[in-house]
Formats: C-alpha cells, structure tokens, sequence
C-alpha cells in the first residue's frame, strides 16, 4: 500500500485555476522530484499536503489513513489540522527558523509543544525533557551542526541554517518529509551542503518529496520524478527517462532551457 495517494487534487485562488486534477502516490522510501517553472503549482500542491492551504477538492491519503475528502466534512475539522500536519515535515525556501531561540531550542520547539499536551506531561516532564535533547543533540550531528547548537539563527550562514531547518522537521518523526526549493536562498556555494544532506537522508530511504529546480540533483537522487506545467502533471516517471528522453514537448522545452543556461 502506498504510503501517499492524492486523488484528483484541485485549487483555485480567485479565478485563477492552480491545481487541475492532480493525483500521485508514494511508496515508503520513495523520493520524488517535482519539476516546473514557476507558477505550475508545485509549492501549491506541498502547501494542500501539509495543510497550510485547503483544496477545493479531491482526497489526501496517508497509510490508507483519508486525511481529507472534499466531500466528507468531517475530514475537514479545523480542529484536527495541526494533527494531520505531524504526517509531514515541510523545509521552506526561506529557513523561517526563530531568530529569539538557538539551533538547539529550534529543533526542540515543536517536540516540546506536543509533550506539554501530553496528560502525563507534569509527571514526566524531565523524562520527556531528556529524551527530547538527546534527539535534538543527535539530529544536529546528523546535519554536522554539533558544534553550532547554542549558535542564534544570526550567527549561522544559509546553509546552516536551512540544515537547521531540516533537523526541526526530522524532529517530529514525519512520514513524509517535504521540501519546497530548499536551495532557492542560499549562494551557489551553500547550496552544495544542503543538497549533500538530503542526499544523505535519500541514501538512509527517507521517503521525500522535493520541489526544486536543481536539475542534476532531481535527475541524481530522485526515483520518481514529476513534471509540472499549467497546475497539471504532464509528464512523470523514471528520472532517466524524463531527463533522457521526454515524452511531451513541453517538457522538452522546459529541460533545454536548463541545459542551455
């Protein structure tokens, strides 16, 4: 069973149609790169995954769990929306990390807020408070941010902090974890670092999807990769052979102009 299934997913802001009929799924390890130029609705569509936008319509599933139906209201509670949330882990373009609190207490922010709701919480509050350090302690080494953990967001380069980033939305143990352009922010010369740990997270079968325009990274680390044009799929596959031989025009298009620039 597929650990993701969209069905039919659409979005409209005003008039202006941004999602037409999109469906996908995505097996457990899975990472897929999702490719197109601006305004095809790739960030759209990782926004109605993890909530922070509704969908006019179609159904979003997680471990055959329906997180929304358009037409069953009650998938729709606003209520249950920050429980749905903790099914994926969404990286920013822009880090949007706390500059008042360290590397340290960043990664740790969310992961405490959800023990606090706990009803044992008081009676287990140290307990809780040494397990969630110990996690926050070992998510930095992972992303080679050990030394920088009492390091503010201000004293921290781009890359650093987008690896930051990562480590708070590893903290919640999604299912899924997400990124939207992790490397739009940052100078070329950052943008390798972030990318070697996402690769890393691909090599341990970290199930992601990946909005970006990095093109030999989405062709390198993805298996699945998704072309968007016009808020549709038109195009998806093996990476090989949307890279090496396209099937639409339109993505052919799109991939020349990369490779001339």
């Amino acid at each position: 069973m597929p650990i993701l299934e969209v069905e039919h997913i659409r979005k409209t802001f005003e008039n202006t149609k941004v999602l037409e009929d999109i469906s996908l799924s995505l097996d457990k390890g899975q990472v897929v790169s999702i490719i197109g130029s601006s305004g095809s609705g790739k960030t759209t569509l990782l926004r109605c995954l993890n909530f922070l936008e509704r969908p006019d319509h179609g159904i979003i599933r997680v471990n055959g769990e329906t997180l929304f139906d358009s037409n069953n209201p009650a998938t729709q509670r606003e209520s249950e929306i920050r429980k749905k949330r903790l099914h994926f882990g969404l990286v920013f373009q822009s880090f949007n990390l706390f500059p008042q609190y360290t590397a340290m207490q960043n990664v740790m922010l969310a992961r405490e807020l959800l023990a606090k709701e706990m009803p044992d919480y008081k009676a287990k509050k140290k307990e809780l408070q040494s397990e969630i350090e110990e996690e926050a302690v070992s998510l930095l080494k992972q992303m080679g941010l050990a030394d920088r953990a009492n390091h503010y967001p201000h004293q921290l380069s781009g890359g650093q902090c987008q690896r930051v980033a990562i480590a708070r939305a590893l903290a919640l143990k999604p299912d899924i974890l997400c990124f939207d352009e992790p490397t739009s922010a940052l100078d070329p010369e950052l943008t390798g670092e972030v990318l070697k740990v996402i690769k890393e997270l691909a090599d341990k079968n970290t199930t992601m999807i990946i909005v970006t325009h990095e093109m030999a990274f989405a062709r390198d680390v993805a298996n699945h990769v998704i072309f968007m044009d016009g808020g549709h799929i038109l195009e998806q596959g093996d990476p090989m052979q949307v890279f090496e031989n396209p099937r639409e025009e339109r993505t052919r298009q799109f991939l020349s102009r990369f490779t001339q620039e």
